[in-house]
């Protein structure tokens, strides 16, 4: 074969190399993708949030009078008993301190007090007295009439005399009583908060003991410190009668009826609980999301209905997740949310057909968060995309990457 033969049939057979390149490089190739056999199972439509356990019963306990509470020797957790434990104790407040002005007019009602007091002893000495002459006179006026020396009338008038000086005798003994305690008050505006406090240590304490059985929860004033009439100090209650607090918004709460199940979840244990729906309050609240969204919320109030031993580790104040369960069935076709996707005004997913990518218009029925109910559209049986993504679409040949189950 001749060199230009040679060269014809090199460059022959590389243009077939990169026609048969480029052909096998045009073909369309089918698109992987996740598909799931659409099966008969269980389905569970809960409304989901997060709750926080509180004791059922809550007991403030308060100081009954305004005055110092001494320190809380108490921790949180304690026992109490029922009108046994003392848990706090209030003393009298110390004397405020007096600025000058004040000072000098307790001095200057001191001086008052006491010239007062000196006038009411002269007084007592005067009436003493008069009554000491007016006793030896009536002695000797009734001598004078046993002697009928002295008529009827005179004795009476001496014997009137003494009534008269013996009452007034008794007047300024209480009138010195008086400006006695006088004194004593005016000498009272001095007292410093430091003799205060040695005299309040003999003083009785009001005692605050516990309404009922159970255990310290918070202690809301620990140490010794002046306090107000009716301010709290101690939160008391029974940790083992838990109850479960959740703040629905209102459009999920009026779809919650008392009785129905819940499951409880993310509570720290290996096993979800069991609650029961007690109560939703009657009124709604609003609050502000994460986002800065006012919301209406209702809150629905949780027992649990698991054994205690199933959950004595939990307490006061400790946060869990509830799924409160609308409605439950069996033998449901369902489809993972993300297999579906709005076309107009009706819902439709691709489901697999000879190789190829098919698009179905589909009926849906309850719906959760991850899952929602087929009514019509596929049959049970059919495999069906489930991430379908922008490169899907009607007839596109498509392939499994991997089986949902």
């Amino acid at each position: 074969m001749s060199a230009n033969a040679k060269r014809i049939l090199l460059w022959s057979l590389l243009g077939l190399i990169l026609a048969a390149t480029l052909v096998w490089a045009f073909i369309p190739k089918p698109i992987p993708v996740d598909m799931l056999t659409l099966e008969p199972g269980e389905m569970t439509v809960t409304v989901d949030e997060e709750g926080e356990t509180r004791v059922r019963d809550v007991f403030v306990l308060s100081a009954p009078i305004g005055g110092r509470a001494l320190r809380i020797d108490a921790e949180v957790g304690d026992e109490v008993l029922a009108q046994q434990t003392k848990v706090a104790e209030i003393e009298p407040t110390d004397a405020t301190l007096l600025d000058p002005r004040s000072e000098a007019q307790a001095r200057a009602d001191i001086r008052a007090a006491e010239a007062n007091l000196v006038l009411a002893e002269a007084s007592v000495k005067e009436a003493r007295v008069e009554l000491d002459f007016a006793q030896s006179e009536l002695k000797r006026a009734r001598k004078l009439r046993a002697d009928a020396v002295m008529s009827e009338r005179e004795l009476e008038d001496a014997e009137r005399t003494f009534r008269t000086r013996q009452a007034a005798l008794e007047t300024a003994i209480a009138n010195r009583q008086a400006r006695q305690a006088e004194l004593e008050r005016a000498r009272a505006q001095l007292i410093s908060p430091t003799e205060t406090r040695v005299k309040s240590e003999d003083c009785p304490c009001v005692p605050i003991r516990s309404p009922v059985d159970g255990r310290i929860l918070k202690i809301l004033h620990k140490s010794e410190g002046v306090v107000a009439a009716g301010e709290p100090l101690v939160e008391i209650g029974d940790p083992t009668d838990l109850e479960i607090v959740a703040d629905l918004l209102s459009s999920d709460a009026v779809k919650v009826e008392q009785g129905q199940r819940v499951i409880i979840d993310n509570w720290g244990g290996d096993k979800p609980l069991a609650g029961v729906v007690r109560r939703v309050e009657p009124f709604g609240f609003t609050k502000v999301s994460a986002l800065g969204i006012e919301e209406q919320r209702v809150n629905v109030i949780i027992d649990f209905s698991s054994p205690k031993e199933a959950w004595s580790r939990i307490a006061h104040g400790y946060q869990v997740d509830v799924r409160i369960v609308l409605w439950q069935g069996s033998g449901v076709l369902k489809l993972p949310l993300t297999a579906l996707f709005r076309e107009s005004d009706q819902w439709a997913a691709f489901v697999e057909h000879e190789g190829r990518a098919s698009k179905r218009q589909v009926t849906l029925g309850r719906r959760t968060g991850l899952e929602a109910e087929i009514l019509s559209g596929i049959s049970a049986g059919e495999r069906v995309v489930v991430h379908p993504g922008d490169k899907i679409a009607e007839g596109i040949q498509i392939e499994v990457r991997s089986n949902a189950r």
